[in-house]
């Protein structure tokens, strides 16, 4: 049965999120992208409010609600700024979704329920100067040492990367695998910025998000212990793609919000701007623009609901949360440009803020998968020459049985 209802939870839901970012965020966020300060603190009070684990289990510190919900949060979040919804996609997308399904039991004690909590923030580490959509392409490595390894590598444009209490660090355990680029040769390891051998900085200058840290993270021999492994050895790819599934569809549920927030602003100067006599809101022009992100929203949104109703049904979302995300990040980076034709002038300025609009979700355009893997990963679902998988992405081998019937 098909019902397109929120919950009263739901929109409960909605309604603190809102209220959060027009009481904590909206005051302030114009100055804070200006100065590219990262306010540290409004994590504590998303904390507080159960946003952090909004999707994980009361059992594991979290507010055990669903997939939707994640969405929900996400939409609202990047409706105020993009850095907030970053937050959302690498503690609870990246991270704490991958330790609640592959974490030993002694792994989400130490590391999940405060990342729930929100006492602890949480990233992802894949990325690296030198290998981006090209995971294979990692030089990042661990080494046996007794009963511990020895990891060695660099992470360059990490969310959180020079703020994050916990890290899952990829790299490769077998090196002759990595000769073959055979991925499963990699593994993934928690790791505590308070490890010995761990330094971190941020990125400068970018074009947008500026209110978020994005920064790099190096290991140099750094020591693990075995039980810091995530999953199994050679299990790394399968997380990373488990995770990257979560991350898509936080990054597809927070582009929509962009959509929403581009025509809200617009709606809104239009009514008031005045030209020639007349609203600009009367000009067939401006009204196509709006209909076209109105459009957009609708249909975003449905999409981004169809991948979280998968989820919460445990089914795979693979193809689904990479056409939300695809589509999703293309039609709000067209919203905001959009946006500022209506705006004009003003438009091109700060004092508005479809400016930043448009600087910050050019970003989600590029990452977790960029407009052209997933245009290619579409097309070779289309014609058959790729198959989505029964079970979810990279679940454990027991739980994609169980998943798979």
């Amino acid at each position: 049965m098909i019902n397109f209802e929120l919950t009263e939870e739901h929109r409960a839901l909605q309604n603190t999120v809102r209220e959060f970012v027009a009481g904590e965020v909206a005051p302030h966020i114009k100055e804070w992208d200006e100065k590219q300060h990262f306010e540290r603190s409004i994590f504590t009070k998303m904390g507080e409010l159960g946003l952090l684990g909004v999707c994980i289990p009361e059992e594991y510190g979290g507010a055990g609600f669903d997939y939707i919900s994640l969405g929900l949060v996400c939409e609202e979040l990047e409706a105020c700024d993009t850095f907030l919804r970053v937050v959302m996609s690498v503690h609870a997308g990246l991270n704490s979704l991958s330790l609640l399904t592959w974490g030993t039991e002694e792994q989400k004690q130490k590391y999940l329920v405060p990342q729930a909590k929100g006492e602890k923030l949480a990233t992802f580490g894949l990325t690296e100067p030198n290998a981006g959509s090209d995971v294979i392409g990692m030089r990042s490595s661990a080494k046996r040492d007794g009963d511990d390894w020895i990891l060695n590598g660099e992470k360059m444009w990490i969310s959180l990367g020079n703020t994050a209490d916990n890290f899952l660090f990829f790299c490769w355990t077998d090196e002759e695998k990595r000769k073959k680029r055979d991925h499963s040769g990699m593994s993934c390891f928690i790791i505590e910025r308070s490890m010995e051998g761990f330094s971190s900085g941020t990125l400068h200058g970018k074009m947008g998000i500026r209110a978020g840290d994005t920064g790099y993270f190096t290991l140099q021999d750094v020591r693990v212990p075995q039980e810091n492994m995530l999953g199994l050895e050679g299990e790394g790819f399968k997380i990373a793609m488990f995770s990257l599934e979560n991350g898509r569809y936080t990054v597809a549920s927070g582009a929509t919000g962009v959509i929403k927030a581009s025509r809200d602003a617009s709606v809104s100067y239009a009514n008031t701007r005045e030209v020639q006599g007349q609203t600009i809101a009367k000009f067939q022009l401006v009204k196509q623009k709006i209909a076209d992100m109105q459009a957009d929203y609708e249909m975003c949104r449905l999409l981004w609901l169809k991948a979280g109703w998968l989820k919460n049904e445990g089914r795979t979302s693979t193809k689904a949360a990479s056409l939300a995300k695809w589509q999703a990040t293309i039609r709000s980076e067209k919203a905001a440009s959009m946006a500022i034709e209506i705006h004009g002038a003003n438009g091109y300025t700060n004092d508005y803020p479809v400016e930043r609009y448009l600087r910050n979700c050019k970003a989600a355009v590029i990452y977790e998968g960029t407009r052209d893997i997933h245009t290619l990963m579409q097309a070779d679902w289309a014609l058959g020459l790729k198959k989505e998988p029964k079970a979810r992405v990279g679940l454990p081998a027991y739980k994609a049985k169980e998943a798979a019937g």
